[in-house]
């Protein structure tokens, strides 16, 4: 078992694969990293969670505007950044689906897709959900003396069921409960102990605002988000062993739209996210901690100790806030491009890199597709593609 164990780790690291294995958790990881690369698409830092394919957009609008979007006018995509935003959708219902071809710079074989709905029950009220689908490819498996052991196939996925409400015409609340699962060396045995999908269950809180009003001679209309995700129990993959925060993630931001005349439109947007989790701390090599806090704690603690326990203090926490910023162009409400830019902190992930994209509409159908420019820091996300066919049913 040990020499099975050894060479699917020499494969995942070789076909750079999003499963980490480390000394006390050869198999199936917490950080899901390979090499130097996360499943998000940062290089290994020291903020330390499970699953972090729930931080990765799967929107192509939104990634194409340097993941920005919390406060940017919604889609039926909207559960994915800000639940809150369905209650401002203006047609009775619609459907969404979105795939991206993950990490083809790195490897093959890694695919998100993303399936989403919403329903308005009425003037204020309006439902949503949504699936999330993370495959890792198959994974063919040989013992050291290259006999087959057949082929894994680790995935992880995570099914929302979200509810916005409006208050008054300018101001939103919504909420999402989500399931995850990540399953990736379910029936393998590390330390004498078998391991089993990890299962966890989490809720998003959200606020959207916007309000109309006259700016540089323009009709404008400014918005600011809020979403605070993934706030759950911790993720454990073996009965007795470690559990691991979920990917509890701060995002806030505005955006405001300028409609020139009946078919010119301009929207900027800007983004800002900081993980809710505990930041490693320095150790001695008696594994005293020299600098910062035990990570050891329970959620509530892990998420509002966040904002404090770096080593390096309030600069480091400040690096731990990444930025995206976009715009978009919108001729008729019918032709979109876009563009924006994602930045984050050498230091906490080192995710740096430039977006382009467009957008068609034709009667009650959407197709947008996004495209994260190459050689952009050398990004292992380079040359990044999604695609969303988005279908909207009656109106209001």
């Amino acid at each position: 078992m040990k020499s099975r164990l050894r060479t699917a780790t020499r494969y995942f690291s070789r076909a750079l694969l999003l499963a980490a294995f480390s000394a006390a958790f050869p198999f199936a990881g917490h950080t899901q990293v390979a090499g130097n690369t996360q499943a998000n698409g940062s290089q290994s830092n020291n903020l330390v969670t499970a699953v972090p394919f729930l931080l990765v957009m799967p929107d192509a609008r939104t990634g194409a505007m340097g993941d920005a979007g919390v406060a940017v006018q919604p889609d039926a995509n909207a559960s994915a950044i800000n639940p809150a935003k369905l209650a401002f959708l203006k047609d009775r219902s619609g459907v969404a689906l979105s795939y991206t071809p993950w990490l083809r710079s790195l490897t093959s074989g890694i695919d998100l897709a993303y399936l989403s709905g919403y329903y308005r029950l009425d003037e204020r009220n309006t439902l949503g959900a949504s699936f999330r689908f993370f495959s890792l490819g198959e994974i063919p498996l040989t013992d050291n003396n290259r006999q087959d052991l057949g082929v894994y196939s680790p995935n992880e996925l995570a099914f929302d069921i979200s509810f916005a409400r409006m208050f008054g015409d300018e101001f939103s609340i919504g909420t999402s409960l989500r399931y995850i699962n990540s399953n990736l060396s379910t029936g393998k045995f590390t330390a004498g102990q078998e391991i089993s999908a990890g299962n966890a269950v989490a809720v998003d809180v959200a606020g959207y605002y916007t309000t109309e009003t006259w700016l540089f001679n323009t009709d404008t209309r400014l918005s600011a988000g809020l979403n605070i995700s993934n706030i759950g129990t911790k993720m454990g993959y073996t009965e007795s062993g470690a559990k691991y925060f979920l990917p509890s993630n701060l995002r806030f931001g505005g955006a405001a739209t300028f409609s020139a005349d009946d078919l010119n439109d301009f929207t900027v947007a800007l983004d800002f996210n900081k993980l809710l989790v505990p930041t490693q701390p320095v150790y001695n090599n008696d594994g005293t901690i020299y600098s910062g806090v035990d990570p050891n704690r329970s959620v509530p603690a892990g998420i509002f100790g966040s904002f404090t326990d770096a080593p390096g203090g309030f600069s480091e926490e400040l690096q731990e806030v990444n930025i995206g910023a976009g715009f978009e162009y919108l001729y008729d409400k019918k032709f979109a491009v876009r563009g924006g830019y994602f930045y984050e902190s050498p230091n906490k992930g080192n995710r740096r890199y430039a977006t382009l994209g467009a957008g068609f509409t034709y009667r009650q159908t959407t197709i947008n597709f996004s495209y994260l420019l190459a050689n952009v820091n050398k990004s292992p996300m380079a040359n990044t593609l999604r695609f969303s066919l988005m279908f909207n049913f009656g109106s209001n």
